[in-house]
């Protein structure tokens, strides 16, 4: 079921959802990409060499909502195990690289998502905790690799393993006289797992067993890497609402602090998603974030680095060599479209990329000792001691243009000035290239004085 609300954050989601799935160089050689998947994994819970946990907590508050229907999205990658093999002899053998012409085919995981929705009655919540209950049964596919003639010179095998999980919602009303309710989300991770030896030949799905008493899939193995392939990775929620408006726990209003006190969130942060001003979903996310996340417009597509910047990696992905290239087209397909991506980009658009101020905005003029300071006066500077870069001190008497009276989050105006005798201050004037001072390290000249 498709909800406008829900699916607006979708993009978000996804960042989120692939957040480190792949970093820079993307091959699969590079020493970062071998500890891989590294937020939000849920993993067997009887799996222990790590202290990943296998289950996560979203409490949030909802005003209002007493008779809303909500809808839980539960949203996560199942690692996809994914082997080359050659074929020798009338059998085929495990390798870590196949060539074949132009192409290459690499042993290395990659993902497919998964989502789950649950629509519940806010009524049938309170005091009662309800289970969906996931079961996603494993899966195996083969695809020959022919040579230029049509013989088979080799396969590529890819496999999920089964996942058991349950996703449980409540909803309980705090202490207080405003009619609030605290919605509780638990996903928990409830594949058995039986640690101890190699797991049996995979190629067979013996590396999950059937266990009859039980009447669920084990999973047989030791290591990371095996369990990953049983794990709930990148895992987080989006929780909607048909009615009613949910709070911010980052900071929510004075009559609800109490309430937003008692909330406890395991592994997970919920934070209201959309356009600011709406409170009807919120993205319960294993990276902390604040709220009304968006992605920059100015993004082309996903990089898989969410906290890094989109010119510098485009930049960099042009410059691998071709055999790099070849390497990262053949470790994932994501990465092989980002590469092509990076490679076909107009200069508009990579332009685009080279930086946005969003929160600096034109501010009045300010004054200094009585004296109005705004676009077009003449200054001299004087940084003062609480400037301790080294460039400064040759600043310190020269006299400037003021370009612009800008401020920033916070509130503080700052002074966007070009030096009097550049000779590129046109050039930095067009490309909006200022040096920045605050209103107190300036004092303010006639314009018609002399330098």
């Amino acid at each position: 079921m498709r909800s406008v609300p829900m699916e607006a954050a979708r993009a978000v989601a996804d960042a989120v959802l692939y957040e480190g799935y792949l970093l820079y160089p993307y091959r699969a050689s590079a020493p970062k990409n071998r500890l891989r998947w590294q937020f939000g994994v849920l993993v067997p819970p009887a799996y222990q060499e790590t202290a990943e946990p296998s289950a996560s907590v979203t409490e949030c508050l909802l005003d209002g909502g007493a008779n809303a229907l909500l809808r839980v999205r539960l949203r996560f990658l199942h690692v996809r195990e994914r082997r080359v093999e050659r074929a020798e002899d009338g059998r085929f053998t495990p390798v870590a690289e196949l060539r074949c012409g132009d192409t290459t085919h690499l042993s290395y995981d990659d993902a497919t998502e998964r989502e789950t929705e649950a629509v519940l009655a806010v009524p049938h919540l309170i005091g009662a905790e309800r289970t969906v209950v996931i079961r996603i049964p494993g899966d195996r596919a083969e695809e020959t690799v022919t040579g230029p003639s049509g013989e088979t010179v080799g396969r590529v095998v890819t496999a999920h393993r089964p996942l058991h999980a349950v996703l449980g919602v409540r909803a309980e009303r705090p202490p207080g006289p405003y009619g609030l309710l605290k919605l509780r989300v638990h996903v928990e991770n409830r594949t058995a797992w039986l640690p101890g030896g190699d797991a049996p030949p995979w190629e067979t799905m013996r590396a999950t067993t059937w266990r009859q008493d039980t009447g669920a899939w084990v999973a047989r193995g030791d290591g990371r890497e095996e369990a990953l392939r049983h794990s709930l990775v990148a895992a987080h929620l989006l929780i909607g609402a048909t009615a009613g408006s949910f709070l911010s726990l980052a900071d929510p209003p004075e009559w609800a602090r109490a309430a937003a006190r008692t909330c406890r969130n395991r592994h997970t942060w919920p934070v209201l998603v959309g356009d600011p001003g709406r409170r009807d979903v919120v993205l319960s996310a294993p990276i902390i974030l604040g709220d009304h996340p968006r992605v920059a417009p100015e993004s082309p597509g996903a990089t898989f680095d969410a906290t890094e910047i989109d010119e510098m990696l485009h930049l960099r992905a042009l410059t691998l060599t071709d055999e790099e290239r070849r390497e990262a087209a053949a470790t994932d397909p994501r990465a092989a479209d980002l590469l092509d991506r990076a490679a076909d980009l107009p200069p508009e658009l990579l332009e685009r990329l080279h930086g946005a101020i969003r929160h600096l905005g034109p501010a009045a003029d300010v004054t200094v000792n009585g004296r109005a300071i705004g676009k077009g006066s003449r200054v001299r500077l004087v940084p003062g001691k609480r400037r301790a870069d080294a460039h400064d001190m040759f600043l310190t008497g020269r006299t400037a243009v003021v370009e612009a009276v800008l401020t920033d989050v916070d509130g503080a105006r700052h002074l966007a000035v070009t030096l009097e005798d550049d000779p590129g201050a046109d050039l930095r004037r067009s490309h909006g290239r200022y040096l920045y001072f605050a209103p107190d390290e300036v004092e303010l000249l006639p314009k018609e004085a002399g330098t």
